[in-house]
């Protein structure tokens, strides 16, 4: 899933080099270049590798999870994490579609995480004759107080599925949240921007006994210069 690349955009720029990605029309015999790979689907795979085009067209031509277990999921996820104003909850984040592609991507987690589903129904058709993503909120919270609370001092694996499974979706829900746009836009985060830098500050200027050259606060440290770019002459004295 596009929205699903922090991690490997930072290894991205490592890699670069070793993928081709900055080889501009670096072609093999076998097919099309990198980047016409990478610009074919630029608006949902953009900064993918061939391999990882094909890796996420495969996935999601699986289905995993039917209709129900998918519509159990949306509701767990927001019993999870509530929605809030005025971005939205985990429906709005695709979060039960990020976890999907999660559980398709890592098939190790496909048993925890059906037998988890069929364990919340099978429990609360016996605890209320109702199915769990039917049943109120709070006969829903009712259920899973019994499995979100683990005991820390016996190892995960070794507890019951059910809390395994609860600990899993608990993860997977505030992880595909807070990595989507909705998420970010709830947390605030608006990523790198530049700031305003008026020069060291005076009395720290003052405690180590140094000063700045007037001529050069006034070429440097100018806001209203900010978007010049600084030249230099052959002998390295500054223009502008």
């Amino acid at each position: 899933m596009d929205r699903r690349k922090s991690i490997q955009a930072i290894i991205l720029g490592a890699g670069a080099g070793a993928t081709g990605l900055i080889f501009k029309g670096c072609k093999t015999d076998e097919g099309p270049t990198v980047e016409e790979n990478i610009a074919s689907g630029a608006e949902e795979f953009f900064g993918r590798t061939p391999e990882e085009l094909k890796l996420i067209e495969k996935l999601n031509a699986e289905q995993l999870f039917n209709t129900h277990e998918m519509e159990t999921i949306a509701v767990l996820s927001t019993v999870i994490l509530p929605p809030k104003e005025p971005h939205g909850g985990p429906i709005e984040a695709e979060v039960p579609e990020f976890i999907e592609f999660i559980a398709k991507d890592y098939p190790e987690m496909q048993d925890t995480l059906l037998g988890g589903l069929m364990w919340l129904d099978h429990t609360c058709n016996t605890t209320f004759g109702i199915e769990f993503k039917s049943a109120t909120l709070e006969q829903q919270k009712q259920i899973l107080d019994t499995i979100a609370f683990h005991d820390v001092e016996v190892p995960l694996e070794d507890q019951p599925m059910e809390i395994q499974f609860f600990h899993m979706m608990r993860g997977l829900t505030v992880t595909g949240y807070y990595t989507s746009k909705v998420g970010i836009a709830d947390l605030g985060y608006k990523g790198n921007m530049p700031n305003v830098w008026d020069g060291v500050p005076e009395d720290v200027l003052e405690q180590h006994g140094v000063s700045y050259d007037p001529e050069w606060i006034a070429k440097c440290v100018d806001q209203s210069k900010r978007g010049i770019i600084a030249e230099w002459d052959e002998e390295g004295n500054l223009l502008t």
